[in-house]
Parts: structure tokens; sequence; C-alpha cells
């Protein structure tokens, strides 16, 4: 974990300077591809699956490390070309496991903040899920174990793969030649994160697309069939823990709802998007029949609430980056802490994006986390040590995002994010 925690250290800043020189050149290409409060919501996203990774929150039911000791055939030496041979096998076990969790009911929950933003560029790559809690896909691995790939060499190997997946999330790079017939190309993503019905499921691999022109998954752009980005079924928030639950809550309600046991059972296992037929016929759900017709999610945020919203994300994202730098150093009680903390204040800030009531409560308990951090550490985690005053800023900072918190509820109005449109249309 201390690898991960200094690896990020510096894969994060990378991120955001690619972030940022995407805007740049969108500018001067004339063409917009950053919406203030998806943004801000796609880099909370970011923070939120880091934060849950410090804290360890990821069960492995059978690690790779005791898969290769158990199954091993061979005995090989981690030489240039086993590097490459564990490359592909993660690539080949990334694409069967980004299609089940794209067919699979259940699994979708896993994968449905990474598809939740509306537009596509470099910042939705950051939406990481938080839910998928357990490593149930260590079965795809047996091929590699069966081999011997050493243990060292799939832990070396699977972040720099994982990252080799943000560079494509953008529209501002076309066809790139033969490229194209080779590795996951922008083009091919955008077609992956598309609603239209002809892109829907395609493109599954993550690096190598012939994985998808081997097992009949492959989608071309089309140039008269544009790329409408989202879900299906709109998730309307900014809050991304919430909707790393939002799909899961939909799948419970259903399975209490229903009068068939079988269904009860059943629907965890059946396609995405299927429901008991007495369920879908007395609690139909809104979605985009034609992708065209879809209207963008919108909470109306006054200049006021962007604002805010945007000194909420660049302090957050430095207490993150704190815990990042400062990991080796902590105890583990420390980084629960801290972490559970910042995953309060991320819940906090985005709900106040959404304008909902929610987020008074939840600054409340954000700002009596925080006050009694400070009293419990003495100071806050040690960053008086490297910024002199820094306890005090802390302490000013949380009662002034509590009187924030209070005052933009009070003075904007709730309204509706979306407004109905007749072609967002109920299942039923």
């Amino acid at each position: 974990m201390e690898l991960y925690a200094k690896a990020l250290s510096y894969a994060v800043p990378f991120f955001l300077i690619l972030i940022i020189i995407e805007e740049f050149a969108a500018r001067r290409m004339k063409k917009q591809v950053n919406i203030g409060m998806d943004t801000i919501s796609s880099l909370s996203s970011g923070m939120t699956n880091t934060l849950k990774n410090l804290m360890g929150l990821s069960v492995v039911i059978v690690s790779y490390a005791w898969m290769v000791d158990k199954v091993a055939l061979f005995q090989i030496e981690s030489t240039w070309w086993v590097y490459l041979i564990a490359f592909i096998g993660i690539d080949f076990a990334g694409y069967w496991t980004h299609r089940f969790d794209h067919t699979v009911n259940a699994f979708w929950n896993r994968h449905i903040v990474h598809h939740s933003s509306e537009e596509f560029n470099l910042s939705c790559a950051l939406r990481q899920s938080v839910s998928a809690i357990f490593g149930i896909y260590f079965f795809l691995y047996i091929p590699m174990a069966f081999i011997g790939v050493p243990a060292e060499v799939v832990a070396i190997i699977a972040p720099i793969h994982l990252f080799a997946q943000f560079w494509y999330h953008t529209r501002l790079i076309d066809r790139m030649g033969f490229l194209e017939h080779i590795i996951v190309t922008p083009s091919h993503h955008r077609v992956h994160h598309a609603i239209n019905d002809i892109y829907l499921d395609k493109n599954l691999a993550q690096i190598f697309i012939i994985w998808d022109k081997l097992f009949g998954t492959f989608q071309e752009e089309l140039e008269e069939e544009p790329p409408v980005y989202g879900v299906k079924k709109p998730v309307n928030t900014w809050n991304p823990l919430i909707i790393n639950y939002v799909h899961l809550w939909a799948l419970i309600q259903d399975a209490w709802r229903t009068k068939s046991y079988w269904d009860k059972l059943r629907i965890w296992f059946m396609p995405t998007g299927w429901r008991p037929a007495d369920v879908a016929e007395k609690y139909p759900w809104d979605y985009w029949k034609n992708a065209f017709d879809q209207v963008k999610y919108d909470s109306k945020p006054s200049k006021a609430l962007q604002t805010w919203s945007w000194v909420q994300l660049v302090v957050s994202f430095a207490m993150v980056f704190h815990v990042l730098i400062a990991f080796v150093s902590f105890q583990y009680l420390e980084v629960m802490l801290y972490s559970i903390f910042m995953m309060v204040s991320i819940f906090a800030y985005t709900s106040l994006m959404d304008k909902s009531k929610i987020a008074i409560p939840a600054e409340i308990v954000r700002f009596a986390m925080g006050i009694g951090l400070i009293f419990w550490n003495g100071g806050w985690f040690g960053l008086q040590e490297l910024i002199p005053g820094a306890t005090a800023l802390i302490g000013i900072y949380l009662a002034a995002s509590l009187a924030m918190t209070l005052w933009l509820i009070s003075v904007e109005s709730k309204e509706k994010a979306v407004t109905k449109n007749p072609t967002l249309v109920s299942s039923n």
C-alpha cells in the first residue's frame, strides 16, 4: 500500500496537468469538453476511489500470489518478456472483467460511476468505483498463474496497465491510423461511453482492441451517429458516493417489491437492466429511449455555488494529497479517520452542488468530526509541522464551510435538475 500511495503521489499531479492541457487545447479548438460541476464531480469521484484503496477496503477472495504458489506448472524468471506476458494477461482478464460488469445486473453497480458523466473528457476517466469491494474475478488470472508469472511482476504491471487507460478519454483526438487496429483509441472509447443503441456495451477492451474483434463486441465510431454520453437511466446527481450505489439500491427495491421468490433471487444475475415484470409495470423507470433526446443534468448553480464548489475541490484535493505523501508516517487508524473525514467532506459539498438539503446535516457531521480530530490529534495530522498555523487554518476553514453551506442552501431555491421531457420515457 505504501508503494501504491507513492505511485499515486506522482500519477495524480500528472493526470491533473493533462486535464488542464486538454482544457486549454479545447479552448484553442473552440470546443467545450468540460462543464464545471461535472468536472468537480469526476475529480471528487477519483478522490473517493483513492481513499477507499488507502483504507484497504478491498477484499480479495483468492489472491494471485496464492494461486501462482499453488498451481504454477513452471518457475520462470522476471525477464522482459515475462512483463510483456503479464501485461497481455492482465489486459485479457480486464476485457472479461469489463464485459461481466456491463452485462450482469449486480455487477453493473461496480462500474456505473465510470459511465455516469454526461460528458467525455480526461476528468471522467477518474470516475472510479468505491462499491467494488470484493475481488470476484480472480479466476481470470488462472492462466497466468498456471504458467508461473511471478506475483511481483503482476504487482508492478497492474498499476501501469490501469494508468495507461487514462489518455483515451478525450474528444480532441480523432482517428489514429493503423493504431486503430491494435490498441484502444479515443475513437473506440467514445463508442464505449455512448448510450446510442448501436454503441451499447461495445469496445470493452482496455488496451488491445483485438479482444473486441475476437469476441464480437467491436463497433466503429460512425460519422452519422455521434456518441451521446452517460447512462440510459440518468443518475441526476453530482454526488459520486450516491452514484456508486444508485443501481444497487434500485435492485434492492425491485427484489423487495416483486412477489416472485424466483425473481427475488435471479434479478442479481440477469442481464443489466432486467426487472421483474410485476415491479416494472407498477414502478416504471425513466430512461432515455432515444439518445439524441437526452437532456443533461444541471442543478442550475449560481456563480457563488460554482465558485465555492471549486474552492472545496481544491482544499479536498490538497488534503487527499497530504494523505498520499504522508502515508508512510501515519498509523493505520490515522489513515482511516482522515479518509472517513474526507469521504464525509466529499459527500457534503457534492450534495451542496445538487442543492440538496442533506448537505446541511452532512456538513454538521463534517464540522464536528474535523474539530474532534484536531483535539484528538493535537493538531491536523502533523500538518502544522510543515505549515505553521495549519491547525488554525483548518479550524477556520471548517467553520467557513459550515457557514457557507447554511447560507447557500438558504438563498438558492431547490429546482428540478432535469425538466421532464416527453422523450424521457418510463419502462414497463
